[in-house]
Protein backbone atom coordinates (compact mmCIF):
# COMPACT_ATOMS: atom_id res chain seq x y z
CA UNK A 1 0.00 0.00 0.00
CA UNK A 2 1.21 3.46 -0.82
CA UNK A 3 -1.42 5.08 1.33
CA UNK A 4 -0.16 7.52 3.87
CA UNK A 5 -1.96 9.24 6.65
CA UNK A 6 -0.18 9.57 9.92
CA UNK A 7 3.17 9.21 8.21
CA UNK A 8 2.59 10.73 4.82
CA UNK A 9 5.82 12.56 4.33
CA UNK A 10 5.87 16.28 3.82
CA UNK A 11 8.49 18.25 1.91
CA UNK A 12 10.91 18.43 4.82
CA UNK A 13 10.43 14.85 5.97
CA UNK A 14 10.82 13.49 2.42
CA UNK A 15 14.12 15.28 2.11
CA UNK A 16 15.06 13.87 5.49
CA UNK A 17 14.18 10.32 4.48
CA UNK A 18 16.13 10.39 1.22
CA UNK A 19 19.12 12.56 1.96
CA UNK A 20 21.43 9.73 3.00
CA UNK A 21 20.53 7.19 0.31
CA UNK A 22 23.76 7.77 -1.60
CA UNK A 23 26.08 7.06 1.34
CA UNK A 24 28.28 4.02 0.59
CA UNK A 25 28.35 2.42 4.04
CA UNK A 26 25.87 1.75 6.86
CA UNK A 27 28.01 3.90 9.18
CA UNK A 28 28.02 6.74 6.67
CA UNK A 29 24.27 6.52 6.26
CA UNK A 30 23.77 6.53 10.03
CA UNK A 31 25.96 9.61 10.49
CA UNK A 32 24.16 11.40 7.66
CA UNK A 33 20.75 10.47 9.08
CA UNK A 34 21.84 11.84 12.46
CA UNK A 35 23.10 15.13 11.01
CA UNK A 36 19.99 15.65 8.87
CA UNK A 37 17.75 14.87 11.81
CA UNK A 38 19.55 17.38 14.03
CA UNK A 39 19.15 20.07 11.38
CA UNK A 40 15.50 19.27 10.74
CA UNK A 41 14.65 18.99 14.40
CA UNK A 42 16.45 22.25 15.11
CA UNK A 43 14.43 24.06 12.45
CA UNK A 44 11.19 22.60 13.75
CA UNK A 45 12.04 23.66 17.30
CA UNK A 46 12.82 27.20 16.15
CA UNK A 47 9.45 27.35 14.42
CA UNK A 48 7.63 25.90 17.42
CA UNK A 49 9.09 28.65 19.61
CA UNK A 50 7.18 31.24 17.56
CA UNK A 51 3.53 32.15 18.15
CA UNK A 52 1.28 29.84 16.13
CA UNK A 53 0.19 32.45 13.60
CA UNK A 54 3.82 33.36 12.91
CA UNK A 55 5.31 29.84 12.87
CA UNK A 56 3.02 28.59 10.09
CA UNK A 57 4.02 31.21 7.45
CA UNK A 58 7.62 31.09 8.70
CA UNK A 59 7.92 27.37 7.98
CA UNK A 60 6.13 27.75 4.67
CA UNK A 61 8.65 30.38 3.58
CA UNK A 62 11.67 28.37 4.74
CA UNK A 63 10.58 25.19 2.96
CA UNK A 64 9.65 27.02 -0.24
CA UNK A 65 12.63 29.35 -0.46
CA UNK A 66 15.47 27.43 1.23
CA UNK A 67 14.86 23.69 1.52
CA UNK A 68 12.82 23.54 -1.67
CA UNK A 69 15.64 25.19 -3.63
CA UNK A 70 18.43 23.08 -2.17
CA UNK A 71 16.44 19.95 -2.97
CA UNK A 72 15.01 19.50 -6.52
CA UNK A 73 11.48 20.31 -5.43
CA UNK A 74 10.93 23.33 -7.66
CA UNK A 75 12.29 21.59 -10.75
CA UNK A 76 10.15 18.51 -10.24
CA UNK A 77 7.01 20.48 -9.44
CA UNK A 78 7.39 22.64 -12.54
CA UNK A 79 8.03 19.57 -14.72
CA UNK A 80 4.87 17.88 -13.47
CA UNK A 81 2.85 21.05 -13.90
CA UNK A 82 4.10 21.30 -17.49
CA UNK A 83 2.99 17.70 -18.08
CA UNK A 84 -0.55 18.35 -16.88
CA UNK A 85 -0.91 22.00 -17.95
CA UNK A 86 1.24 22.30 -21.11
CA UNK A 87 -0.49 25.53 -22.17
CA UNK A 88 -0.01 27.25 -18.84
CA UNK A 89 2.53 30.12 -18.93
CA UNK A 90 5.87 29.19 -17.39
CA UNK A 91 5.60 32.04 -14.88
CA UNK A 92 2.31 30.67 -13.59
CA UNK A 93 3.77 27.17 -13.26
CA UNK A 94 6.66 28.64 -11.28
CA UNK A 95 4.21 30.49 -9.01
CA UNK A 96 2.18 27.34 -8.35
CA UNK A 97 5.35 25.31 -7.70
CA UNK A 98 6.50 27.76 -5.05
CA UNK A 99 3.04 27.97 -3.51
CA UNK A 100 2.65 24.18 -3.27
CA UNK A 101 6.02 23.80 -1.53
CA UNK A 102 5.08 26.64 0.81
CA UNK A 103 1.85 24.78 1.59
CA UNK A 104 3.84 21.64 2.39
CA UNK A 105 6.00 23.55 4.86
CA UNK A 106 2.96 25.06 6.52
CA UNK A 107 1.35 21.63 6.79
CA UNK A 108 4.47 20.13 8.33
CA UNK A 109 4.65 22.59 11.21
CA UNK A 110 0.87 22.55 11.69
CA UNK A 111 1.08 18.80 12.15
CA UNK A 112 3.91 19.18 14.66
CA UNK A 113 1.88 21.81 16.54
CA UNK A 114 -0.52 19.20 17.88
CA UNK A 115 -2.24 21.11 20.68
CA UNK A 116 -2.23 24.43 18.88
CA UNK A 117 -3.51 22.94 15.64
CA UNK A 118 -6.30 21.04 17.39
CA UNK A 119 -7.36 24.21 19.19
CA UNK A 120 -7.10 26.19 15.96
CA UNK A 121 -9.35 23.75 14.07
CA UNK A 122 -11.93 23.14 16.79
CA UNK A 123 -15.34 24.38 15.77
CA UNK A 124 -14.50 24.69 12.07
CA UNK A 125 -17.68 23.91 10.11
CA UNK A 126 -17.67 20.72 8.06
CA UNK A 127 -19.20 21.22 4.64
CA UNK A 128 -20.73 18.68 2.31
CA UNK A 129 -22.99 15.63 2.63
CA UNK A 130 -20.22 13.31 3.78
CA UNK A 131 -20.36 14.34 7.43
CA UNK A 132 -24.01 13.35 7.84
CA UNK A 133 -23.23 10.08 6.07
CA UNK A 134 -20.36 9.48 8.48
CA UNK A 135 -22.59 10.11 11.48
CA UNK A 136 -25.20 7.69 10.17
CA UNK A 137 -22.63 4.98 9.43
CA UNK A 138 -21.00 5.48 12.85
CA UNK A 139 -24.33 5.08 14.62
CA UNK A 140 -24.88 1.86 12.67
CA UNK A 141 -21.43 0.52 13.64
CA UNK A 142 -20.28 0.50 10.03
CA UNK A 143 -16.61 0.86 9.12
CA UNK A 144 -15.61 4.02 7.27
CA UNK A 145 -12.72 4.76 4.94
CA UNK A 146 -11.93 8.47 4.72
CA UNK A 147 -9.96 9.13 1.55
CA UNK A 148 -7.95 12.18 0.59
CA UNK A 149 -4.62 13.19 -0.91
CA UNK A 150 -1.58 15.34 -0.23
CA UNK A 151 -3.70 18.42 -0.70
CA UNK A 152 -4.16 21.47 1.52
CA UNK A 153 -3.53 19.93 4.92
CA UNK A 154 -4.94 16.41 5.05
CA UNK A 155 -4.89 16.58 8.87
CA UNK A 156 -7.21 19.59 9.06
CA UNK A 157 -10.41 17.57 8.82
CA UNK A 158 -9.11 14.94 11.22
CA UNK A 159 -8.27 17.65 13.76
CA UNK A 160 -11.79 19.01 13.39
CA UNK A 161 -13.60 15.69 13.86
CA UNK A 162 -11.34 14.73 16.77
CA UNK A 163 -12.93 17.58 18.71
CA UNK A 164 -16.31 15.95 17.98
CA UNK A 165 -15.27 12.67 19.56
CA UNK A 166 -14.19 10.69 16.51
CA UNK A 167 -10.91 8.74 16.68
CA UNK A 168 -9.89 7.89 13.11
CA UNK A 169 -6.83 5.75 12.56
CA UNK A 170 -4.56 5.63 9.55
CA UNK A 171 -1.91 3.80 7.59
CA UNK A 172 1.54 5.36 7.62
CA UNK A 173 4.89 4.69 6.00
CA UNK A 174 7.94 4.66 8.24
CA UNK A 175 10.85 6.77 7.04
CA UNK A 176 14.33 5.50 6.35
CA UNK A 177 15.86 8.00 8.77
CA UNK A 178 15.32 6.26 12.15
CA UNK A 179 16.21 9.36 14.19
CA UNK A 180 13.65 11.59 12.51
CA UNK A 181 11.11 8.77 12.24
CA UNK A 182 11.04 8.29 16.01
CA UNK A 183 9.81 11.77 16.92
CA UNK A 184 7.78 12.19 13.73
CA UNK A 185 5.68 9.10 14.50
CA UNK A 186 5.30 10.19 18.12
CA UNK A 187 3.97 13.53 16.91
CA UNK A 188 1.52 11.87 14.55
CA UNK A 189 0.22 9.51 17.22
CA UNK A 190 -0.36 12.50 19.49
CA UNK A 191 -3.50 13.26 17.52
CA UNK A 192 -5.12 10.06 18.80
CA UNK A 193 -6.47 7.09 16.89
CA UNK A 194 -4.47 3.98 16.02
CA UNK A 195 -1.71 3.97 13.43
CA UNK A 196 -0.93 1.05 11.16
CA UNK A 197 2.63 1.00 9.75
CA UNK A 198 2.81 -0.13 6.17
CA UNK A 199 4.31 -3.57 5.69
CA UNK A 200 3.94 -4.62 9.33
CA UNK A 201 0.98 -6.97 8.89
CA UNK A 202 -2.71 -6.54 8.17
CA UNK A 203 -4.25 -8.26 11.21
CA UNK A 204 -4.64 -5.16 13.43
CA UNK A 205 -5.99 -3.15 10.50
CA UNK A 206 -8.53 -5.83 9.62
CA UNK A 207 -9.72 -6.02 13.22
CA UNK A 208 -10.03 -2.24 13.32
CA UNK A 209 -12.31 -2.24 10.27
CA UNK A 210 -14.31 -5.25 11.47
CA UNK A 211 -14.96 -3.34 14.69
CA UNK A 212 -16.38 -0.40 12.75
CA UNK A 213 -13.29 1.81 12.86
CA UNK A 214 -12.66 4.91 10.77
CA UNK A 215 -9.55 4.64 8.60
CA UNK A 216 -7.91 7.57 6.82
CA UNK A 217 -6.04 6.73 3.60
CA UNK A 218 -4.09 8.96 1.23
CA UNK A 219 -3.73 7.25 -2.12
CA UNK A 220 -2.66 9.94 -4.56
CA UNK A 221 0.95 8.78 -4.98
CA UNK A 222 2.65 6.25 -7.25
CA UNK A 223 2.37 2.61 -6.23
CA UNK A 224 4.82 0.15 -7.79
CA UNK A 225 3.06 -2.64 -9.63
CA UNK A 226 -0.42 -1.20 -9.15
CA UNK A 227 -2.89 -0.97 -12.05
CA UNK A 228 -2.89 2.13 -14.22
CA UNK A 229 -5.71 4.64 -13.86
CA UNK A 230 -6.28 8.13 -15.18
CA UNK A 231 -5.05 10.86 -12.84
CA UNK A 232 -5.33 14.45 -14.02
CA UNK A 233 -5.60 13.18 -17.58
CA UNK A 234 -2.42 11.06 -17.53
CA UNK A 235 -1.82 7.36 -16.77
CA UNK A 236 -0.71 6.72 -13.19
CA UNK A 237 -0.18 3.55 -11.17
CA UNK A 238 -2.79 3.72 -8.41
CA UNK A 239 -3.43 1.30 -5.58
CA UNK A 240 -6.88 -0.29 -5.41
CA UNK A 241 -6.44 -1.22 -1.74
CA UNK A 242 -8.90 1.38 -0.34
CA UNK A 243 -11.66 0.19 -2.66
CA UNK A 244 -10.84 -3.46 -2.01
CA UNK A 245 -10.96 -2.91 1.76
CA UNK A 246 -14.25 -1.06 1.43
CA UNK A 247 -15.84 -3.87 -0.53
CA UNK A 248 -14.43 -6.58 1.73
CA UNK A 249 -15.60 -4.96 4.97
CA UNK A 250 -18.64 -3.04 3.67
CA UNK A 251 -16.95 0.22 4.65
CA UNK A 252 -18.45 3.54 3.64
CA UNK A 253 -15.97 5.51 1.48
CA UNK A 254 -16.01 9.29 2.02
CA UNK A 255 -13.62 11.60 0.15
CA UNK A 256 -12.58 14.60 2.24
CA UNK A 257 -10.37 17.66 1.83
CA UNK A 258 -8.84 20.29 4.11
CA UNK A 259 -8.70 23.29 1.77
CA UNK A 260 -6.41 26.09 2.89
CA UNK A 261 -8.06 29.50 2.79
CA UNK A 262 -6.39 32.53 1.16
CA UNK A 263 -5.24 33.75 4.59
CA UNK A 264 -2.88 30.73 4.64
CA UNK A 265 -3.82 29.58 8.12
CA UNK A 266 -7.53 28.69 8.24
CA UNK A 267 -9.31 25.93 6.33
CA UNK A 268 -12.51 24.84 4.70
CA UNK A 269 -13.25 21.27 5.79
CA UNK A 270 -15.19 19.41 3.11
CA UNK A 271 -16.56 15.86 3.29
CA UNK A 272 -17.99 14.90 -0.08
CA UNK A 273 -20.77 12.48 -0.92
CA UNK A 274 -19.72 8.84 -0.38
CA UNK A 275 -18.38 6.81 -3.28
CA UNK A 276 -20.92 4.16 -4.23
CA UNK A 277 -19.93 0.50 -3.90
CA UNK A 278 -19.53 -0.92 -7.40
CA UNK A 279 -16.24 -2.62 -8.19
CA UNK A 280 -12.68 -1.82 -7.14
CA UNK A 281 -11.68 -0.42 -10.53
CA UNK A 282 -14.64 1.95 -10.83
CA UNK A 283 -14.32 3.12 -7.23
CA UNK A 284 -10.57 3.75 -7.59
CA UNK A 285 -11.07 5.82 -10.73
CA UNK A 286 -13.81 7.85 -9.05
CA UNK A 287 -11.50 8.68 -6.15
CA UNK A 288 -8.81 9.75 -8.61
CA UNK A 289 -11.41 11.94 -10.29
CA UNK A 290 -12.49 13.48 -6.98
CA UNK A 291 -8.91 14.38 -6.05
CA UNK A 292 -8.20 15.61 -9.58
CA UNK A 293 -11.16 18.00 -9.45
CA UNK A 294 -9.87 19.54 -6.23
CA UNK A 295 -6.36 19.87 -7.66
CA UNK A 296 -7.62 21.59 -10.79
CA UNK A 297 -9.58 24.02 -8.64
CA UNK A 298 -6.62 24.73 -6.31
CA UNK A 299 -3.41 23.51 -8.02
CA UNK A 300 -1.19 25.37 -5.54
CA UNK A 301 -2.46 23.16 -2.71
CA UNK A 302 -1.39 19.76 -4.08
CA UNK A 303 2.18 18.52 -3.58
CA UNK A 304 3.47 18.33 -7.15
CA UNK A 305 6.95 17.10 -6.23
CA UNK A 306 6.68 13.25 -6.06
CA UNK A 307 6.91 11.35 -9.35
CA UNK A 308 3.21 10.47 -9.57
CA UNK A 309 3.21 9.57 -13.28
CA UNK A 310 5.54 6.64 -13.89
CA UNK A 311 3.33 4.64 -16.21
CA UNK A 312 4.75 4.37 -19.72
CA UNK A 313 3.98 7.65 -21.36
CA UNK A 314 6.34 9.59 -23.68
CA UNK A 315 5.36 12.87 -22.01
CA UNK A 316 6.17 11.86 -18.45
CA UNK A 317 9.14 13.78 -16.95
CA UNK A 318 11.88 11.80 -15.24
Amino acid sequence: MNEGHLGSRSALSKQNSKSADAKPTPLGRRVSHHVVNLAARGLINVALALPYKRRVPFMGWIVANVIGRIAPYHRRAKAHLALIFPDMPAAERARIATACINNAGRSLIENYSTKDFLAHMEGTPIEGPGFAAMEEATNAGRAIILQTGHFGNYEAVRATILALGYKPGGIYREMTNPFFNKHYIQTLHAYGGPGFPKGKGMRPLIKFLKDGGHLIILNDQHENGAPVFDFLGKPAHTTMTPAELALRFDALVIPYFGIRNPDGITFRCVMEAPIAHTDAETMTQEMNDRISARIRAHPEQWFWVPRRWRAKDPGTPS
